[in-house]
């Protein structure tokens, strides 16, 4: 398997799955921060909107085809969102309702993002539920049906202001609606090696769920898949990751315009400060051990390293070696690394002891990290500070029952 997820056994990765997809729904919680103090609330808004109007779709569409469950209803809807970055289990706890193939609802018994924004007051909560979900929900659908129209019950804010579930919303696909068009920047987006990166296939023969093809469940069993398949979503959920962030390099760098020095140093910061907190949930989700063997363990299985054929780098007892590859292509996170840059990969070990750092030697797309140890524990970075304002931080996943939903 060309996989650095193959090293791991079936219940690591069924722990290691939500995690990934809790990361990605944190890259909007460490990058939306720098755009607002650079660009002001709402270029902020329109970043969002651009970011994920062009990588939903083309991931979506990706998962649906390496799980089996390609359609056109409001079934295949409520699967993407299972297993997608904007939606992680629990954090963002969406519950369906199944009418019919072309008739659902669902809504949100928890909503982690919501509870980050709503001490920013109603306009960031309007700005979230309002100006970014219209669009970006139906760009999600479109993946599945351009007819397809997700449209709110009720939302936030919440009146009462403990108003319980936190939103509702139709899903509905109907030959009368008017199809969904693309966004312009989704073309610029197929067209990045990230989108045409091809994994590994499941192995159909491996103990386990080998796709999702069957009933749509409650909550999906992570543990229930097996170890092959869940080798692929977790290699997946990266590239969602890496295509989300691609997509706002485009929106930020529309706004810097020619001062690329900025466009970087935004890109730099929102990779900082969630490379933080992933290596955290993931040392932790997995139980690594300490020191810096456990550090070079986390930073194979990091999402700034993965997957395998679209980032290249070897990994010895202290160090991490990269070298070009389809990544610096496209200009996605590890090309933000180098001798020039070590923040996000200082961020990443210093979650494991706060006494390591990284020594990085080489070119821009041809280098060696060390990882060392200091006498002085060094202050957490601002940017990993940013995000761990976010309840998605800190958040626990409970064990949950998955059950058949059947049309009501």
């Amino acid at each position: 398997m060309t996989s650095r997820y193959a090293s791991l056994t079936r219940e690591q990765l069924a722990a290691l799955v939500p995690e990934l997809l809790l990361i990605g729904q944190l890259i909007d919680r460490s990058g939306m921060a720098w755009c607002i103090s650079n660009f002001g609330r709402a270029e902020m808004l329109q970043i969002a909107i651009e970011e994920w109007m062009g990588a939903s779709p083309i991931y979506t569409k990706r998962m649906q085809k390496a799980l089996r469950y390609e359609g056109d209803d409001v079934i295949t809807i409520f699967k993407g969102l299972q297993l997608d970055i904007g939606a992680p289990p629990q954090f963002m706890d969406f519950r369906y309702t199944v009418h019919d193939r072309w008739h659902g609802e669902f809504h949100l018994d928890h909503c982690g993002a919501l509870l980050d924004v709503e001490p920013m007051g109603e306009e960031y909560v309007r700005g979230m539920c309002h100006d970014i979900e219209d669009p970006t929900f139906d760009a999600t659908a479109v993946a599945t049906n351009r007819k397809a129209q997700i449209r709110p019950i009720h939302r936030p804010p919440r009146t009462p202001a403990d108003r319980h579930p936190h939103c509702a919303w139709t899903v509905v696909i109907d030959e009368s609606h008017q199809e969904v068009d693309d966004h312009p920047v989704l073309d610029v987006v197929r067209r990045t090696r990230a989108a045409r990166t091809e994994l590994d296939p499941i192995d159909p023969d491996d103990e386990g769920g080998c796709d999702y093809s069957g009933e749509l469940m409650s909550d999906l069993d992570f543990a229930a898949f097996s170890r092959s398949a869940l080798v692929r979503i977790a290699d997946e959920v990266c590239l969602q990751m890496h295509l989300l962030n691609l997509s706002f390099v485009i929106a930020v760098g529309k706004r810097a315009g020619t001062n690329t020095e900025l466009a970087t140093e935004i890109c730099t910061k929102q990779l900082t400060g969630v490379a933080g907190i992933a290596a955290e949930r993931i040392h932790r989700a997995l139980k690594l051990p300490g020191g810096i063997e456990g550090a070079v363990r986390m930073l194979q299985l990091h999402p700034m390293f993965n997957p395998q054929t679209y980032v290249s780098a070897e990994f010895g007892p202290d160090t991490v070696h990269v070298h070009k590859s389809p990544a610096h292509e496209d200009g996605a996170w590890v090309s933000l690394v180098g001798p020039r840059e070590k923040r996000p990969l200082q961020a990443a070990v210093a979650a494991i002891d706060p006494h390591f750092d990284v020594e990085i030697t080489g070119t821009d797309t041809d280098w060696t990290a060390r990882i060392v140890e200091n006498d002085t524990a060094a202050k957490e970075l601002s940017e990993v500070s940013v995000v761990r304002v976010s309840g998605g931080s800190t958040f626990v996943f409970e064990p949950r029952k998955s059950l058949p939903l059947t049309v009501v």
